[in-house]
């Protein structure tokens, strides 16, 4: 017989033999998914093994991942597969034994977040105090919209509510909830500015709800800028969509009070504030009113040239205690001259004291003459302190300041841009005479440098050489090796 003629009778005694389905209960070894989507592992026990295979189109089905050493429940037929000549379980339905296939799947998606940080505190966004806009994502014939609804005009009639109806069980519900959610976050500003989103439904078994622990969804939750709150079920459901968003209700009614303020005790705390104000803005009042009498009172408002007329008084006593000092100044010269031509008069050198003399009238002249410009300088120099002190305007200093600011900064600017410019003409000079000083500026004008290969120590004299040694020579464009065959090398040219 030919093996497949044996083939055959195998595959034949399976058929009529074995039961069209059948439940095996094995442990989980040497999962693969393949590229095609099919599964392929092996169901073991304590001495036995079953290699097994699911088609693509019951692996689409499976809402948990394989993972080796996990129990389950297989369910399907076993058949023969030729070409390799063996027999496997060909598996049409495949459940985890000890817990359900949904928590199962429920706690890898939970464990695999998790360890992304989807669920990590710091990406959680505040709700916003009073929202103007309010967005809810949820089916538009559920409760969960009417107790939403209620509740929102409730407390918060002023605030507007948009309802953008899904899905929220059943195939595809996952995929129009993320999509509404991206949906929002893209369209926020032609909608007028949406300020919190709430999604939700009502409560229901764990199948129902089963949209929101779909991993699209909390991938949409995670990404959106608007801040999320999610309200699914009742207070003792825990979805993957309550984990992920930035606040979690325990019912769609909850949800909607966490959204909107109560408008009764927002009035409140307006009008205690409005009180607060007008007794702080009444207070203000009586006080700037009893300043403002007291300044009326003062004479410096009520006679305003009274100012001035002080400034005048102040500039006057200046000019005349400049006018002392330059007096008392100029009788101390008369006395030290005084003083001088009594001692010329002693010493009686005739053509010295006409020389000095001479000198002296010069000087008292030119100190006269300085002196009355001096004092005639003061007085100006006063009348134009009068008139600056009445129009004292410190915007031109400003303005100067600010140009001479500007020039500074300029030439600083041009002092070390050409700093720089010497530095770098510097700099690329080193490095020319660094290239030149190079010992490979020497090895491309012809010379080399030979080493020992072993040690790579430079051969300097004859000393250093013996026959059979193996040489590596540096010459400009790389390295060769060699051998020394006769070490006097001067005999080979005589």
């Amino acid at each position: 017989m030919t093996v497949s003629a044996v083939t055959a009778l195998v595959k034949d005694a399976i058929a009529e033999h074995m039961p069209s389905s059948l439940r095996v209960v094995g442990q989980v070894s040497n999962f693969k998914r393949h590229s095609s989507g099919h599964l392929y592992l092996t169901l073991k026990d304590d001495t036995c093994e079953l290699s097994c295979v699911m088609w693509r189109s019951s692996a689409a089905r499976l809402s948990f991942k394989p993972v080796d050493g996990l129990e389950v429940i297989a369910a399907g037929y076993v058949d023969v597969f030729e070409r390799a000549g063996r027999y496997q379980l060909y598996i049409r339905k495949l459940e985890p034994r000890g817990v359900g296939a949904l928590e199962l799947a429920f706690r890898q998606l939970r464990e695999k977040l998790a360890a992304q940080g989807l669920f990590a505190p710091e990406h959680r966004k505040p709700l916003p105090e009073y929202p103007q806009r309010i967005a809810v994502v949820t089916s538009p014939t559920g409760a969960a919209i009417r107790d939403i609804v209620q509740t929102l005009g409730r407390r918060y009639p002023c605030a507007a509510v948009l309802v953008y109806p899904v899905k929220v069980q059943g195939e595809g519900a996952a995929d129009q909830i993320a999509a509404a959610i991206a949906d929002l976050n893209r369209r926020s500003a032609a909608l007028g500015g949406v300020d919190v989103v709430i999604v939700g439904r009502g409560g229901g078994s764990l199948e129902d709800l089963w949209a929101f622990n779909e991993e699209v969804v909390a991938r949409a939750i995670y990404a959106s800028r608007l801040p999320i709150i999610s309200a699914v079920g009742h207070e003792v459901d825990v979805t993957i969509s309550d984990l992920v968003a930035d606040v979690r209700a325990a019912t769609p009614t909850a949800a909607a009070e966490l959204a909107v303020p109560d408008v009764a005790e927002v009035l409140a705390v307006v009008e205690r504030h409005r009180a607060s104000l007008t007794r702080v803005a009444g207070h203000l009042v009586e006080i700037r009113g009893l300043a403002l009498s007291h300044a009326l009172r003062r004479r410096a408002l009520s006679e305003p040239l009274m100012l001035v007329q002080r400034r005048e008084q102040a500039i006057d006593e200046t000019c005349a205690g400049m006018q002392r000092t330059i007096l008392g100044r100029l009788q101390e010269a008369h006395r030290r001259l005084r003083i001088c031509e009594e001692q010329v008069r002693r010493i009686q050198p005739q053509a010295y004291l006409l020389h000095l003399e001479r000198a002296l009238a010069g000087r008292w002249d030119r100190l006269r003459r300085v002196m009355t410009r001096r004092v005639a300088q003061g007085e100006r120099h006063c009348v134009s302190a009068e008139r600056s002190l009445r129009a004292v305007d410190p915007i031109h200093s400003v303005v100067r300041l600010n140009d001479r600011l500007a020039r500074a900064d300029q030439g600083l600017r041009t002092v070390l841009r050409h700093r720089v410019a010497r530095l770098r003409d510097r700099l690329d000079a080193e490095q020319g005479r660094l290239s030149a000083l190079s010992y490979r500026s020497t090895l491309r004008r012809g010379f080399s440098i030979t080493r020992s290969k072993k040690g790579r120590r430079v051969i300097r004299d004859l000393s250093a050489v013996a026959d059979g040694l193996r040489v590596v020579t540096e010459i400009a464009d790389g390295e060769f090796e060699s051998e020394v065959v006769k070490r006097q090398q001067l005999e080979l040219f005589e």
